[in-house]
Formats: C-alpha cells, structure tokens, sequence
C-alpha cells in the first residue's frame, strides 16, 4: 500500500515543484530596469551642444529643453558629435 501511494504522489509533487519553479523564474525577469540619467545637449547660437539638460537614455518621449516645448536634446557621442537620442526622465 505504501508504495502504490508513493508511485502515484511522487510524480504529481515534482510536475508541481517544477511549475512552480517555471513560474518564480519568470517572475524575477519582468523586472523593471531602471533608466540611467544622462546629460543631454540642445544646439544655440554660439554653437553644436552647449546648453545641458538633464535626460535618460531609456522612455517614451524625447529629451526637450523646458519640457515639451523647447528644442530636442540629444546625446554626445564619443566624437563630440550630439546624435544620441535621450528621452525625458522620469519623476
């Protein structure tokens, strides 16, 4: 009796230890990244990338001088060039 009862649990206890370890890992890889601050630089008169707003590199919209309506801000690249797009951090 004993080993009829333990060929018939076993089976089910490791398919359920086995679907719960599917589902605990999936868990931890939904987390959210956090987006890392960035300098961003808006183009002015005097010159290319002079003027430094604060941005992310990760989001939805992109980087502005004074919020949605100044001029676009961009990343500078290893060449001093501003072509990175930046995105608008978050509160």
């Amino acid at each position: 009796m004993k080993t009829l009862f333990l060929k018939n649990v076993v089976p089910a206890a490791v398919i359920a230890l086995g679907i719960s370890g599917a589902f605990a890992t999936m868990s931890m890889q939904t987390t959210a990244k956090a987006s890392a601050p960035k300098i961003g630089y808006v183009s002015n008169a005097q010159g290319p990338c002079n003027i430094s707003v604060q941005c992310d590199d990760t989001g939805t919209k992109v980087c502005r001088l004074n919020g949605a309506t100044g001029p676009q801000a961009f990343g500078m690249d290893d060449d001093d060039n501003c072509t990175e797009v930046l995105f608008q951090p978050r509160n």
